[in-house]
């Protein structure tokens, strides 16, 4: 079966830093590209990057704010991709997910992990 598990969310302090993992299993790894995706209280679920196993078919969401704190990597070894947050904010408050998709192109992810609950307070 394929199982995508997601895990490193916590409370942390606004500037404070995280990494999330996402845990990846019952297919190929390097044949899928990972996506991660939050969902805030009351609003609807972002993409924050995509990692496609090289740089060029590894992007992150137009947001600047994300772009400029978030970092997508992985481990193929390992079967994970990792999520590194710095500089927390307030509004980074959500549950993280993973996605999995046949490749950095596709249109919609076939595979979705069960969601790590990221806090952040002041």
């Amino acid at each position: 079966d394929v199982q995508l598990q997601a895990s490193g969310g916590g409370l942390v302090q606004t500037g404070g830093s995280l990494r999330l993992s996402c845990v990846a299993s019952g297919f190929t790894f390097d044949d899928y590209a990972i996506g991660w995706f939050r969902q805030a209280p009351g609003k609807e679920r972002e993409l924050i990057a995509c990692f496609g196993h090289s740089v060029e078919d590894t992007y992150y969401s137009d947001s600047d704010s994300v772009k400029a704190r978030f970092t997508v990597s992985g481990d193929s070894a390992k079967y994970t991709v990792y999520l590194r947050m710095n500089s927390l904010k307030l509004e980074d408050t959500a549950v993280y997910y993973c996605a999995a998709k046949k490749s950095p192109q596709a249109p919609t992810y076939a595979y979705w992990g069960q969601g790590t609950l990221v806090t952040v307070s002041s």
